[in-house]
């Protein structure tokens, strides 16, 4: 038997041991890489995906922002980027993992029912978030994986759930507390780890800006504090970057899901209780948008629901599924409501007179259609041209460029979507 110093000893040496192999909170052994590099792939570069939610499209020009400006300056800059219908976190997070539209990926809003209406999925629901089932397509995580490369997360739509069998190989639950500081030691972390380990593509999200500009309202010191403390964290990142000797393999990229605007005058919603009757109805309803969902699919009732909205509504409109515009790409998927409900930017809309008093000072949900909803889209890296300024580019343009930059096999993108990969990528 070993003695107490001995054992000591083997004990600190096993606990440092587990510290280092045994994945982060919620992650585990699975299909994929299971935490390991391909050997093949020692070569690979690495990517590093930063999505500051609710950050508009012209924050940049409005705060400081040396951070996002030194990305811009070493690499390219889009105008703004165009989110998918509805203009929400969930949605749009997703299309960016994806390349795929809401109605081909089936997260089409933040709350919402299976096909048979006998389940909802709602973002705060630990059920439904970490449930591969409602997660169709394959995000750029999965793609990593099944090439062989490691894969990281703090926190990004769709990382907390096992989708094809497949998680990141190390991943966190959602938790608002843990400070932006916190998360870019993680990641920094993640990257000093053995090139065997060391994930090559690791996501990094920040809601602090989106909260302040619901709370506060653009325009006010909260937010600027918000922009401010994110970009803040950023530049941590990119002088750590640099301190590790890794900017000659690592891409940057940073995303926002949509932009943010102000309610006009909140106290002038359009409330639905005084205009049409709610029995029979499931209402999802967030101020920039209402979905009418019948609990019994009728169209005459639709229709009279639809034309009672629209009768003298001076600031929106109803439309039912299948009016919906092309540009919306909402298909047939009854995962969508029978009628959509869509204010003009600014303007809201309430299922009851007690919700007005929940709205928030800013907002998001409206047509991505206004430039008010539109976010940002930076990248910066080896392959990638310096300091140029690129005009609008989609949400769905995203996973075609990260495939492209890690080098991974991959399904071509569906005509359209390969836009911004042939507009930015260096020929050699």
């Amino acid at each position: 038997m070993a003695s107490n110093g001995t054992a000591d000893f083997a004990t600190s040496i096993l606990a440092l041991f587990m510290l280092v192999l045994v994945p982060l909170a919620g992650a585990g052994e699975a299909p994929g890489t299971g935490g390991r590099n391909a050997a093949d792939k020692a070569d690979s570069p690495y990517l590093v995906l930063i999505s500051i939610d609710g950050f508009s499209w012209d924050y940049m020009s409005i705060y400081p922002t040396p951070a996002l400006d030194r990305i811009a300056a070493s690499g390219i800059r889009a105008e703004s980027m165009r989110p998918v219908f509805p203009s929400l976190t969930f949605p749009n997070h997703y299309s960016i993992a994806t390349g795929l539209y809401p109605s081909e990926h089936g997260i089409v809003h933040n709350h919402f029912p299976d096909e048979a209406r006998e389940a909802w999925y709602h973002l705060w629901d630990r059920s439904s978030v970490e449930n591969g089932r409602w997660y169709g397509g394959e995000p750029v995580w999965v793609t990593a994986e099944n090439n062989g490369l490691v894969s990281a997360a703090y926190y990004f739509v769709g990382t907390e759930a096992a989708i094809q069998g497949v998680p990141p190989s190390h991943w966190h639950s959602f938790d608002a507390s843990v400070p932006g500081s916190d998360r870019v030691e993680r990641v920094i972390d993640w990257l000093r780890w053995p090139e065997d380990r060391r994930p090559h593509l690791v996501t990094l999200y920040f809601e602090h800006v989106d909260t302040a500009g619901h709370d506060f309202g653009r325009g006010s010191p909260q937010l600027a504090e918000a922009v401010a403390e994110v970009d803040g964290d950023i530049g941590r990142l990119l002088d750590a970057i640099d301190e590790l000797g890794l900017d000659d393999e690592v891409y940057v990229l940073v995303v926002s899901d949509h932009g943010q605007t102000n309610y006009v005058e909140p106290e002038a919603s359009f409330v639905l209780r005084d205009h049409i009757d709610p029995a029979g109805l499931e209402i999802v309803a967030g101020g920039a948008y209402a979905w009418i969902y019948q609990e019994q699919p009728d169209r005459e009732r639709a229709l009279a629901i639809r034309d009672a909205i629209n009768e003298g509504w001076t600031n929106g409109r109803a439309v039912l599924r299948d009016e919906a515009p092309a540009e919306w790409r909402v298909g047939d998927s009854h995962r969508y409501p029978e009628i959509f409900v869509v204010p003009e930017p600014g303007h809201g809309v309430v299922t009851e007179h007690e919700d007005l008093d929940r709205l928030k000072k800013g907002d998001h949900g409206w047509d991505p259609s206004s430039k008010a909803m539109h976010g940002v889209f930076l990248a910066a890296g080896p392959a990638l041209p310096q300091g140029l300024t690129i005009g609008e580019v989609s949400a769905v343009e995203i996973y075609p460029l990260m495939v492209e930059l890690l080098q991974l096999e991959a399904p071509a993108p569906a005509p359209g979507r390969d836009r911004l990969r042939t507009l930015v990528i260096r020929d050699e």
